[in-house]
């Protein structure tokens, strides 16, 4: 029995709609399945509802922050895997240094580059996945070292 390949999730979050789309855009014409979120709340909510693989992550947004966002789903063991990519017009290394203890896994600046964006995807989306199989690996293994109740 095979197990169906499912496309990779990703949940593009950013206040601004033309961000939003031309960052749909760019991922267009690969086997990604996508999700949008407007502000932070929306971003939970919808963490939440759509279970992504990766998190396309912007800082500045109403309700609550990209930096509060990262943070509040770092800290809960459902959501603190999934990696975050943090596309913003931040400059200041204060702010990335702030976002790397948020806990993103990695940063983008805007205006975004196409082939920087879809290698920092492909690279994380990577990464999820190994960790994922790590995972299977090691519940297997220790599912097989119990004692057999014969």
């Amino acid at each position: 029995m095979t197990e169906e390949i499912k496309p990779n999730r990703i949940l593009i979050a950013d206040d601004n709609p033309q961000n939003r789309e031309l960052i749909e855009a760019y991922l267009a014409g690969c086997d990604y399945e996508i999700a949008m979120a407007e502000d932070g709340q929306d971003t939970i909510r919808q963490v939440t509802a759509f279970e992504p693989d990766l998190l396309l992550l912007d800082i500045m947004m109403p309700k609550m922050s990209g930096f509060e966002v990262c943070q509040q789903l770092k800290r809960d063991e459902k959501t603190a895997d999934i990696p975050v990519l943090v596309i913003t017009a931040l400059r200041d290394s204060a702010d990335i240094e702030k976002a790397v203890e948020a806990g993103a896994d990695d940063f983008l600046s805007k205006p975004i580059n196409r082939l920087e964006l879809m290698t920092r995807v492909r690279s994380l989306l990577r990464v999820r996945h190994l960790t994922n199989e790590r995972d299977r690996l090691l519940a297997y293994l220790r599912e097989m070292e119990k004692p057999s109740e014969t």
